[in-house]
């Protein structure tokens, strides 16, 4: 294909980025700092065929652009850059590669396993070092023109506040692909994600919000490919704008993904996209040319100062995004900006964002990305969410990010794990984790939502799996059991794997019920798992991100023993909705734990106030948490103070029954309990506990018992 420059090419604008379709013409655009020579390259409608290729002549503040008048949305295209090839200085230009438009709104077609998608010859003496000369268009995926009109017919954003959030975080193909009510066409896409089916579980349960495992276009492993696997998580992106096209039953995978988004809004559920940005698929040095790389290498990847032919990794992935350069940072605002403005996105989770964080090699909180959140006027006031670690020095920043963002607290989830496994001395550190974690999170203006509480999550043992194994069961990965956690703070209640001896099969039900129960009762956003309401088993498997499989999925022909967990997980969902006490916008009066404050009482099984002794009793493993309602000290979005009924929360670690005395701060009302989770239904209703009576609180167990007060007056 020779290079030619037709009249019709105008000079175009050098903003925005990407093809942006004008409704005359297209605008192209795109950002290299040290190119010497941009191509754009226009294909046939399968792809197949380079029909025509015009030199970018126009260079504007280091963005090259064009104009191409009368084209239209459903055009394919590419570029080609010309440049040094020169890894040993960072340099990695290769013409011979087609490579994916950073901006790209949609992408058509799968990237291909290939020796030409490398830009040195495979196998070489000194590999990276050579050049490689194959055109390796036919192995790639073509970026595609779109037209960005919708009718979202008054689309609204739930706006659920902080304090009234609960997480369910997903996986779009796991969650649908084996529901038998969804239509088999549209299983394990965003359509199925948007039926009246799933809609209804979702609803059912109660959560406010689904959290989207990757949905940008990624790529699968070479390595896995050859294994027979995929990368079924997504955690391995190429394209920031892009919705992954192998969810969609349709061939438009953004009209499918924006009406997906307007359905869910229309059941008042709040849309959060797992995002990573902090590298991308083309890994280390070795790795595949697809598109920053061959754009320019330098100004997208954090290289080693000492020796510019190897990347800086801090995500254990090959590469780490150069957030110290502007062009990055504007890349990644102008994703996250399109997902909000143009898909309507409610909010953000950030994989691995302590990296996003690093200027030099230390973890700066107060780091440009942060900055620039902060005072954007559109990202500023979405729902942010940091998976705050990564894998470099000093990456482990829980309760370290900045106000307006909310964190996973891995503290919590190891807490709970830790406590309901039955180690003793964890009631002082269990109980700053059911109130919100003001030691993390308080010292710096945050409030208790700061704390994304979760006990499960798509990286390790689901909930069915925490009390079942005590080792990973990972052979299907094909690592040798070499990968995955080994710290999972689990018990399997004594033995491993699947058992019919009813007496652990019933422990492994209460288990599940003491923690979500926990979970849902504890001050913070609380985040579920999907399928962990109904067992859903990865049978051992702590790290299933190449299991786009049965293991994976999650089986909707429920056991009665999964459908009664389903009917409890309902009922503490919307136990949680229904009582303020339980999702305080702030902290219990500057959260002073032990005692001395009005609106929160720490009780020992005698029904007295805990003493500085007892907090410190390594075999301690009961503990009671008296909540005031009255004393909430807290208005609703009106204006209106906020009261509630008085309960007591005791928990019961060890293995013995306790009969733990019931305090009388009102002598005059009894307590009724309304959740034991030693028994798999309801207390009986009608049961009442006089003040100084003491309650039967069986081992490994937790009761939630209530006073109800008279309602406040309204306002």
């Amino acid at each position: 294909m020779t290079t030619k420059q037709t009249p019709l090419v105008r000079p175009g604008r050098p903003y925005p980025q990407g093809a942006t379709w004008d409704g005359e013409g297209v605008n192209f655009a795109l950002f290299s700092e040290h190119a010497e020579k941009v191509e754009l390259c226009l294909f046939d409608s399968r792809g197949r065929r380079e029909t025509d290729r015009i030199e970018l002549r126009e260079q504007t503040d280091q963005v090259w652009h064009c104009y191409l008048p009368g084209a239209k949305p459903g055009l394919l295209y590419g570029y080609r850059v010309f440049g040094p090839y020169q890894p040993q200085h960072g340099q990695r230009f290769n013409p011979n590669k087609l490579l994916l438009d950073p901006h790209a709104k949609a992408l058509v077609g799968r990237l291909r396993c290939s020796d030409a998608n490398f830009a040195y010859k495979i196998g070489a003496v000194h590999q990276d070092l050579s050049f490689d000369w194959r055109d390796n268009a036919l192995a790639m995926p073509k970026c595609q023109v779109i037209d960005p009109s919708f009718d979202w017919q008054g689309d609204h954003p739930p706006d659920t506040a902080w304090n009234d959030t609960i997480i369910y975080e997903l996986h779009v193909k796991g969650f649908t692909q084996r529901h038998p009510e969804i239509a088999e066409a549209i299983r394990g896409t965003y359509s199925g994600l948007a039926s009246a089916p799933s809609i209804a579980h979702l609803q059912r349960l109660g959560v406010t919000a689904v959290e989207l495992m990757p949905v940008h276009f990624f790529v699968d492993d070479s390595r896995l490919l050859q294994l027979g696997l995929r990368n079924y998580w997504g955690y391995n992106s190429i394209g920031f704008f892009v919705p992954e096209q192998r969810y969609a039953a349709t061939d438009d995978a953004v009209r499918e993904f924006k009406t997906m988004v307007r359905t869910l809004h229309r059941a008042g559920l709040e849309v959060i996209l797992d995002v990573v940005y902090n590298h991308t698929a083309e890994g280390n040095h070795l790795g595949p040319t697809l598109s920053l790389r061959g754009i320019d290498n330098v100004a997208y990847y954090r290289l080693t100062p000492d020796n510019l032919r190897f990347y800086i990794d801090y995500t254990g992935t090959g590469n780490t995004l150069n957030m110290m350069h502007p062009r990055v940072l504007q890349l990644i605002m102008d994703s996250l900006r399109y997902w909000v403005q143009e898909m309507h996105v409610d909010g953000f989770r950030f994989d691995l964002a302590a990296t996003l964080a690093r200027e030099l090699h230390d973890v700066d909180r107060l780091g440009a990305f942060f900055d620039i959140i902060h005072q954007d006027p559109v990202l500023s006031r979405v729902k942010l969410i940091a998976e705050p670690w990564d894998l470099g020095e000093g990456g482990y920043q829980v309760g370290n990010f900045p106000v307006g963002w909310t964190e996973w607290n891995a503290k919590y989830r190891d807490a709970v794990r830790s406590y309901w496994k039955g180690e003793g001395g964890l009631i002082g550190d269990l109980a700053f984790r059911l109130t919100g974690s003001s030691d993390l999170y308080a010292h710096n203006g945050r409030r208790p939502h700061a704390s994304i509480n979760f006990i499960t999550a798509h990286d390790g043992f689901t909930l069915e799996d925490l009390v079942s194994f005590e080792q990973k069961h990972n052979l299907a990965n094909g690592e040798k059991n070499r990968d995955g956690n080994d710290n999972n703070l689990s018990w399997n209640c004594g033995v491993e794997g699947p058992t019919d001896k009813p007496e652990i099969v019933a422990l492994r039900a209460q288990q599940k019920r003491n923690f979500l129960a926990t979970l849902l009762l504890s001050q913070g956003v609380p985040m579920l798992l999907y399928g962990d309401e109904m067992g859903r088993t990865q049978q051992g498997n702590n790290n299933a991100y190449c299991q786009d499989n049965e293991v994976s999925w999650l089986n909707w022909e429920l056991s009665p023993d999964n459908e009664q967990l389903l009917t409890f997980a309902r009922q503490i969902v919307a136990l949680r909705r229904a009582h303020p006490v339980f999702r305080r916008r702030s902290f219990f009066q500057e959260q002073r734990l032990r005692g001395k404050t009005k609106n929160i009482l720490w009780l020992n099984p005698d029904g007295l106030e805990m003493g500085d002794d007892e907090w410190n009793q390594g075999f301690a493993r009961c503990l009671g948490m008296y909540l005031a309602g009255e004393a909430i000290g807290e208005v609703d979005r009106r204006g209106c103070p906020v009261g509630d009924d008085d309960f007591l929360l005791i928990l019961n670690a060890s293995t013995d029954e306790i009969h733990f005395t019931l305090p009388g701060f009102r002598s005059h009302l009894r307590w009724r309990p309304l959740v034991d989770t030693c028994l798999h239904s309801e207390p009986a209703q009608l049961k009442r506990y006089a003040r100084g009576s003491t309650y039967p609180l069986q081992g490994r167990s937790l009761v939630l018992l209530i006073q109800p007060r008279a309602p406040l007056k309204r306002c």
